[in-house]
């Protein structure tokens, strides 16, 4: 089977995501030479069917063997296509990789919506973290999940009473057709809660900016989406012509994105030199690389614990290059995940590399330590974390 990788789908999501899978053929034969016996059924309430044929079997003759015993003594109708979809699904979430999974067409197009900004859902941007819990990364302004009150780092439970095991199937359920109801339970701080919502149009802003007092602009990233370097451009460029001779970089709460936007957003403050290193599962490295030319404003970056993926991979770059950073530590996803498209419409998501800071810092599982640790508290109305910026600025 041909497949093709879309390199500039390159994927860094706690959302984040997203998947690898297997092409197995379509129809299953049933393979010849399993005899079924039966002895007593003991207190199962039945008969024990056993293989009386001897010997072992191994991966795609086991399969064969499981679907003959299903297809001849299974008691109920089933549907073969939803079982083949499960299989595959199942095969890579053996990988026991929160990043990695297969899509079906329907949650493939899903997945693409997201890449664009716009689709049809609720506004909650969220990602898997090492425990297999599906935290809120961030919430769209307006939107119906910002109405219902969520908010950053609130976990995502059922949705319409259905629990999950693949963040992708999670997330086609949760987007949907506008006007059309979905409940949602979550938690936040152990407290459990459910919101019941109205599906909406999303059009995401990756890219929001603004004059703080002072000569300072301000310019916050929320995630790294198909028009998010271009926005950047433009947002840079506002803050100059209205005076900003510094600038506060935010990234707090940012889960990531696609690679090549972060790569051309960094561009934009180093000189010609690499972003990050990439790393595959052999040793071998590449690099993302900035062209000359830079901003020449004095910028301090903000992170915070939901700055991930491609967040980071920005964050990180600045560092390693003597940018000042404020908050505390980020998510820790260091790894890159392609999508690989099958000629059925569904797809893989699969973690394919890990990256690694200009100065070959590993970011997975570790994060992105701030020079200047700051907590911004949820008890006061004030932004801890910009201010330290703003002083650190002037």
């Amino acid at each position: 089977m041909e497949i093709r990788i879309r390199k500039s789908l390159l994927i860094v999501f706690l959302a984040g995501a997203f998947l690898l899978g297997v092409c197995l053929t379509g129809a299953v034969l049933l393979i010849q030479g399993y005899q079924p016996g039966q002895s007593s059924g003991g207190g199962s309430g039945g008969d024990t069917i056993t293989d009386s044929s001897g010997g072992s079997i191994t991966g795609e003759d086991k399969f064969k063997v499981l679907d003959m015993y299903v297809d001849q003594y299974y008691l109920d109708d089933y549907n073969e296509t939803e079982m083949m979809e499960n299989a595959y699904r199942g095969y890579i979430e053996g990988l026991n990789d929160p990043y990695s999974a297969y899509m079906d067409p329907k949650e493939y197009d899903s997945f693409l919506a997201t890449a664009t900004g716009e689709y049809s859902g609720i506004g909650v941007t969220f990602s898997q973290d090492d425990n297999g819990n599906y935290v809120v990364l961030e919430v769209s302004p307006n939107s119906p999940a910002d109405k219902a009150g969520f908010k950053p780092g609130d976990y995502l439970l059922t949705v319409d009473g259905k629990t999950y095991t693949n963040i992708d199937t999670m997330a086609t359920d949760i987007r949907g057709k506008k006007g059309t109801k979905v409940t949602i339970e979550y938690s936040r701080d152990g407290e459990m809660k459910e919101a019941t919502m109205i599906r909406d149009d999303i059009v995401q802003e990756s890219v929001e900016y603004k004059m703080l007092d002072g000569d300072i602009g301000y310019i916050k990233i929320s995630s790294f989406i198909d028009n998010t370097a271009a926005d950047f451009d433009r947002a840079l460029k506002a803050v100059q012509k209205d005076g900003a001779k510094k600038l506060v970089l935010d990234l707090r709460d940012n889960g990531g994105g696609l690679v090549d936007q972060c790569v051309d957003v960094a561009d934009q403050f180093l000189d010609e030199g690499v972003v990050c290193y990439t790393e595959d599962k052999n040793g071998e490295t590449d690099s993302y690389n900035a062209k000359d030319g830079k901003t020449d404003l004095e910028t301090v970056v903000l992170i915070n614990e939901n700055s991930a993926s491609a967040s980071e991979i920005l964050a990180g770059a600045l560092k390693d290059n003597g940018f000042k950073t404020v908050g505390v530590k980020t998510f820790g996803k260091g790894v890159i995940q392609s999508t690989i498209e099958l000629k059925d419409g569904s797809a893989l998501k699969l973690t394919i590399m890990q990256y690694l800071s200009p100065d070959k810092h590993v970011i997975n599982k570790k994060g992105i330590k701030p020079e200047y640790k700051v907590k911004d508290k949820e008890k006061t109305d004030t932004d801890e974390q910009l201010d330290k910026a703003i002083e650190l600025l002037k």
